[in-house]
Parts: structure tokens; C-alpha cells; sequence
């Protein structure tokens, strides 16, 4: 098969590869569509430690059940499927609670990080544990279907978020996943919403997708011109999904005394935290990790325009073409959200 193998930092190679072996439990999935997710271009990098040559990227795709191991059900050859990035082992002590996304033995798709490696979807096939696949509604396409990994982590932020009707909330960061919890935690029940962001036309889509107003995250008065949309008591809760200090700080700042701050964001590996303000003020914070049993919903929130993603889709290429999209990307290509390699 053709791949586009990351061999190198900075070194996207579009080759012939082994096909991958389709065991007992799996499915040998031919990828139609596959998202370039910002830890990709991160990874493409060299520098995140997740993304260790030779890997085959890619853990936001959709595609066509090519051929199903002997002890799958549920699925057949020709099925529309796609699929969670989490592959968890369903035998350990947190997945036997529910923990799915806790997995001792928790593997991502495209991940190699120096314990595992797991080869991902910018491939023509790849293949997945039939427990993390889920069957695609007929109105939905491939790249659409793609996109649904990106919406189970915004949903499971606005999940993890404690919160009373009417709420007011404050989303710092208006990439795909603080948009999609930002939609998410209004389907929960949020009253006022704002988003903050330095993009102007990211906080313009967010406007476009029900924010009630928005906050250009520049200049040293960012904090005030919020508190102005919140009210002076800051908001009831905060979602972080960016994960440098500065939007950390800003996040904690804005959160009301008694408030919930949950962190999406990890871009940064460490960072320091206003320590007195969070046991002072007794606020409650919630680390995000993947999605936890609501991909198989998103698959249907999406289907059913409840979370629209098509806004998120600024473009479709080909993966022959990966090594120029991948340079272009991690340049900063003004407006991109989500690039899709969409296969034939």
C-alpha cells in the first residue's frame, strides 16, 4: 500500500509500505478521509517525543471495512465506519470501571512515543480493534466522519465540566476543540457564553457557531474587557484549550471564586499555577484526557447538525501531496483549521 510515513523531523515521505495485519479482533479499515491534527504537525516536528520515526501519523479518519478478523461481529466488509483514536485494552483496572481514556495500557492510532508504535491512517488502510469503531449514519461523508475525534474531546470537556443552567462560561482558545466544547457546553445547558482568542477570524467563526460575544485575547487590558462580558465576579466556569502559560494564567483569573477551570490545553508540559487563588477561592479544576465513551454520540451530534464541522474543514488535499501540506502547516497557514487528506 501508499503511505506518507514521517522518516525524519521535518521529513514526510509518501512510499510503499507492508500492509498492516488484521488480527482476530480487528478491522482492516480502507481510509477514504484523514485529518491533520495540530499534535501531528507538532510531531512532524521531532520535537514532542510522540511521533518517533518511523511512524505512520493520522488518528482522525473514516473509511470502508475492507476485511474483518474471525472474531469480529457487528461489522462486514463494505461497512462505513469510523473509529476513536483511544485503543484501550477493556481487561485493566480502570477500563473495567468505565475509565476507557485511563487505560494502563492505553495506545493512540499514529503514536509512537517509545513504548508502542501504532501506525495511523495517512495510509490507503489501516487497522483498528472493532471496540473502537462505530458505524457511520448515511447522511454523513468521510471527512465529516473524520472530524468526529476532534469532537468527542470537546465534548468530553464540556462533560467534565460542572455546571448549573444558565451558567456563564468562558472558552480560552478558538481552535476546533475549544469550538466544539464551546457548542458542546451550550447543548448542556450554558447561558452566556465568550470566547477568547488573538485570531480575529477564529473568533468571528465562533460568533458564526453561537458564542455571545468574543474577546480579542491581546493587548494588557484582555482580563478587564472579560470581566466586562461576565460580569465582575468572573465566570461560573472556564474552559483552557490552548495550554501555554499566559492562557492558563488568564483562564484561572477569570474563573469566579467557587468556579470551575478545566484544562483541554497541553502544549506546554509544565507550567505554574496561582496556587493561593485555587485553594483561597476553592476552585475546582478538571484535566481533559481524549474523550471517555461519547464518540459513538458525537458521531450522531454531528449527523444530526447538532455540532456542525464543516466550518472546521479549511481544506482537502492528497497524501502524495503530504510533504509540501505538512511544511506549509507547521509555517502557520492563516485561517486553517483542519486539512483532510481525502483518498479516491
Amino acid at each position: 500500500m501508499k503511505a506518507l510515513v514521517h522518516t525524519a523531523p521535518y521529513v514526510m515521505t509518501y512510499q510503499d509500505w507492508e500492509m498492516p495485519t488484521c488480527g482476530p479482533e480487528d478491522l482492516l479499515v480502507r481510509v477514504k478521509a484523514c485529518a491533520i491534527c495540530g499534535s501531528d504537525i507538532k510531531g512532524y516536528s521531532g520535537t514532542t517525543g510522540r511521533r518517533q520515526p518511523p511512524i505512520i501519523m493520522g488518528h482522525e479518519a473514516a473509511g470502508v471495512v475492507e476485511a474483518v478478523g474471525e472474531n469480529v461481529t457487528g461489522f462486514a466488509p463494505g461497512d462505513r465506519v469510523c473509529f476513536d483514536s483511544t485503543v484501550y485494552c477493556l481487561q485493566c483496572a480502570y477500563c473495567l470501571k468505565g475509565q476507557w481514556n485511563l487505560c494502563q495500557n492505553r495506545q493512540v492510532v499514529g503514536v509512537s512515543e517509545g513504548t508502542y508504535r501504532r501506525h495511523g491512517a495517512m495510509a490507503e488502510y489501516v487497522s483498528i480493534p472493532q471496540w473502537i469503531a462505530v458505524h457511520m449514519p448515511g447522511n454523513l461523508s468521510f471527512a465529516q466522519a473524520a472530524l468526529a475525534e476532534t469532537v468527542s474531546i470537546g465534548v468530553h470537556a464540556a462533560n467534565r465540566t460542572p455546571l448549573c443552567l444558565n451558567d456563564t462560561v468562558v472558552v480560552v482558545g478558538a481552535g476546533a476543540v475549544g469550538l466544539v466544547a464551546m457548542q458542546a457546553i451550550r447543548l448542556k445547558g450554558a447561558g452566556r457564553i465568550i470566547v477568547t482568542d488573538l485570531a480575529e477570524d477564529r473568533l468571528a467563526l465562533a460568533r458564526d457557531l453561537g458564542a455571545d460575544a468574543t474577546v480579542r485575547a491581546d493587548g494588557p487590558d484582555v482580563l478587564e474587557r472579560l470581566r466586562a462580558e461576565t460580569g465582575p465576579e468572573g465566570a461560573n466556569a472556564v474552559i483552557e484549550a490552548v495550554g501555554v502559560q499566559a492562557t492558563i494564567d488568564l483562564a484561572l483569573d477569570i474563573t469566579r471564586l467557587g468556579g470551575a477551570l478545566t484544562l483541554v490545553g497541553n502544549v506546554m508540559p509544565r507550567v505554574e499555577i496561582g496556587l493561593q487563588r485555587v485553594v483561597s477561592g476553592e476552585i475546582s479544576l478538571y484535566g481533559v484526557c481524549a474523550s471517555n465513551g461519547e464518540y459513538a454520540d458525537c458521531v450522531q451530534l454531528i449527523a444530526s447538525g447538532r455540532i456542525p464541522v464543516d466550518r472546521f474543514i479549511s481544506e482537502t488535499a492528497c497524501l502524495e501531496d503530504g510533504q509540501a501540506v505538512f511544511d506549509r502547516l507547521y509555517q502557520g497557514a492563516e485561517g486553517n483549521i483542519r486539512t483532510v487528506f481525502v483518498f479516491d
